[in-house]
């Protein structure tokens, strides 16, 4: 399976990647939802995780963009602080399947990954 990781801090976005990894899933990365956007295309992931505070492109406008996209039963999965509640109820509007508040263990993204995949 092939997972799109997109998250703007660096040390999170490596954590991820690692953990990911570690289980068997194919990784793709992404800084920013734009950049995000663009590998869906070319990568043709299995899931999307995204943060909902992006630089260029936030979480929220790269949900709507897959939904709206011949992507748009890709699951994605948004994380984000849980004082963003606002933001959290607006990425599920737009389509998000999953939350992960952080912080969060890395342990808790792959089981709910797998959830969703069934993997």
């Amino acid at each position: 399976m092939k997972i799109l990781i997109c998250e703007d801090e660096e040390i999170l976005l490596t954590a991820l990647e690692f953990r990911m990894r570690k289980v068997g899933m194919d990784v793709v990365l992404a800084k920013d939802g734009q950049e995000a956007f663009q590998k869906i295309a070319t990568e043709r992931p299995d899931l999307i995780v995204a943060d909902i505070e992006m630089p260029k492109l936030s979480g929220i406008q790269l949900i709507e963009k897959v939904r709206q996209s011949e992507h748009k039963h890709l699951p994605i999965i948004v994380i984000s602080a849980l004082d963003h509640e606002d933001d959290i109820l607006e990425a599920f509007r737009k389509g998000a399947n999953d939350f992960v508040a952080k912080p969060f263990k890395p342990a808790e993204l792959v089981l709910r990954v797998k959830r969703i995949l069934l993997v």
